[in-house]
């Protein structure tokens, strides 16, 4: 019985899931284009809260909870484990008062409806894993634009998903790029938990009544200390919120 509540409630989700992003990929790009970057925002806030709150579709339990206060006249970094393509709605709609741009692969650029629309035009850095000076660039051009804005990053230093839960080391070379030129950053570690074992397969099929929580953490001060030690700061504050290891 299980199963059959995963399939069918997993195909109604990912029926609302697509057709949010069809839908939203017309309205940002008429709200990018006839009114600007500030009601395309508004657009991707709200299709960010679709795609989250949709998961309630599965029986999922969502949890939003922040253990900090976060500062409003600073840039901010937040730096997180990556469990799953479902990670990134609700960590986006949670912070979305904070103007979060994404570290984002390159091939995400193109031919996701809303999604791609959306980093295009975000000012999000779109990296080719291939070509290390493009990535250090857009990377650094990000840091520069957070530094302006006073907005804010999320940076998935593992690199990659890690659906099984156990956490991939952090690697510091987009943080340091990103410190470099947004120096006045305040690094915010944020723990996800459950989205690997909600799709450990893939896209399909989605495990019902899954727990899923994304939980901002207290920030950490970079100042007088080397990009290594605060990221292992970082992921060892994740790692016991979480109860996962790294490998």
């Amino acid at each position: 019985m299980k199963k059959i509540l995963d399939y069918l409630l997993g195909s109604l989700y990912l029926v609302h899931f697509g057709l949010t992003l069809l839908v939203f990929h017309v309205v940002q790009a008429v709200a990018f284009n006839i009114f600007g970057k500030k009601a395309h925002k508004v657009v991707v806030d709200y299709m960010n809260f679709s795609l989250t709150y949709g998961l309630y579709l599965t029986g999922a339990r969502i949890s939003l909870i922040n253990l900090t206060e976060l500062p409003d006249n600073r840039p901010i970094i937040f730096v997180a484990n990556h469990q799953s393509s479902f990670d990134i709605a609700a960590v986006y709609w949670f912070l979305r008062k904070y103007h979060p741009r994404f570290v984002s692969k390159i091939e995400l650029a193109k031919g996701v409806p809303g999604i791609s629309y959306n980093l295009r035009k975000s000012g999000a850095a779109l990296i080719n894993r291939k070509d290390g000076k493009q990535a250090v660039t857009e990377i650094a051009r990000l840091g520069k634009l957070i530094q302006d804005e006073k907005a804010s990053v999320i940076i998935f230093p593992e690199g990659t998903r890690t659906a099984s839960g156990i956490m991939r080391p952090f690697v510091t070379g987009g943080v340091a790029t990103l410190l470099k030129r947004a120096p006045d950053a305040l690094i915010v570690p944020i723990a996800i938990d459950g989205t690997g074992a909600f799709n450990p397969k893939g896209i399909f099929p989605l495990k019902s009544f899954s727990n899923l929580s994304w939980t901002v953490l207290p920030g950490i001060e970079p100042a007088g200390k080397k990009v290594e030690e605060i990221l292992a700061e970082a992921q060892e504050e994740i790692r016991k919120k979480i109860r996962i290891t790294v490998s």
